[in-house]
């Protein structure tokens, strides 16, 4: 038997799942990262997961101009993907999907139309989930969740803080001669959150509160990076860049400044900081460093 199709293993989470096809055990662990990246916004927010890095998601003031903006992100990657919602799934948003072919979608509620028109649909899983937005009242010390990631290794299994910070909690000191707009502060929290959900080395580009590029699981950064620019194209320019981990030189500044990148958002604490402070501060990017890195594996 194929091992991603075992059917033994379950997601440990409160959800209900309706009568639809039973998951295999790959959809059932990537699933929870789909959770997790919408838990990460108090407004609308939808999250396209493929192979447990998200490939598009999108905040909106409605949860359907969520959804398209998280399905425009990356219109190919998100075929056979998995949808988070963190708001009830409306029969606009089912008529939407009704388009794609995805394998599961979780939602804390899906109305009554839209549960109709979705279990029309061959082979796709539907999941009720509470989804709640990560927030101070839900943390533990520091801001992080009073929770833990479980992982088996062989002769037992580590317990490891969930090593999360609120995106509006992070330490946000600007390195560079230019200060961030408002509305680019906007666009780097928003991508500094996505960021910490993409395995490193990881890097995303955003633009209007979605993501245009997501660079994931590269050797090195500035592979990751080259990766992002070229999938966002033209919506490079005038973007805002996201890393997971520090710059230990300055060639990703250097390649953001090349595709027209204005502002960059990274933890700093690489021996050479000045040399990348440096290349913004030619550039006329405007860089802040959270002091905390993210570093998913």
């Amino acid at each position: 038997m194929n091992p991603a199709s075992r059917p033994h293993i379950t997601i440990s989470c409160a959800l209900k799942r309706f009568a639809t096809p039973s998951s295999s055990a790959t959809t059932k662990r990537i699933a929870p990262a789909a959770l997790e990246m919408a838990s990460e916004f108090a407004r609308p927010a939808v999250a396209a997961i493929k192979h447990a890095n998200p490939c598009g998601v999108g905040v909106a003031d409605t949860i359907e101009e969520a959804l398209e903006k998280a399905i425009r992100a990356d219109p190919v990657s998100i075929f056979g993907g998995i949808v988070a919602f963190n708001r009830p799934v409306t029969a606009a948003c089912a008529e939407r999907m009704g388009e794609l072919f995805l394998e599961v979608v979780l939602a804390p509620a899906f109305s009554d139309d839209a549960f109709e028109l979705l279990q029309r649909k061959k082979n796709l899983r539907l999941l009720e989930v509470p989804v709640a937005p990560l927030d101070a009242s839900q943390a533990g010390s520091a801001g992080r969740p009073s929770d833990y990631r479980v992982r088996s290794v062989r002769g037992g299994m580590l317990a490891q803080d969930a090593e999360w910070f609120h995106a509006r909690e992070i330490e946000r000191q600007v390195v560079t001669q230019r200060t961030p707009s408002d509305e680019e502060w906007t666009q780097l929290l928003f991508a500094w959150a996505v960021v910490k959900h993409v395995r490193s080395n990881a890097i995303v580009l955003a633009r209007d509160e979605r993501t245009v590029g997501v660079g994931a699981g590269q050797m090195n950064r500035v592979q990751a990076a080259r990766i992002a620019i070229e999938q966002a194209g033209d919506l490079a320019r005038g973007s805002v860049l996201a890393s997971d981990a520090f710059f230990p030189m300055p060639d990703t500044v250097e390649a953001a400044a090349a595709a027209g990148i204005t502002a960059i958002i990274q933890p700093g604490g690489s021996i050479r900081d000045s040399d990348s402070i440096a290349a913004a501060d030619a550039a006329g990017i405007a860089m802040v460093f959270t002091g905390t890195r993210q570093f998913s594996h």
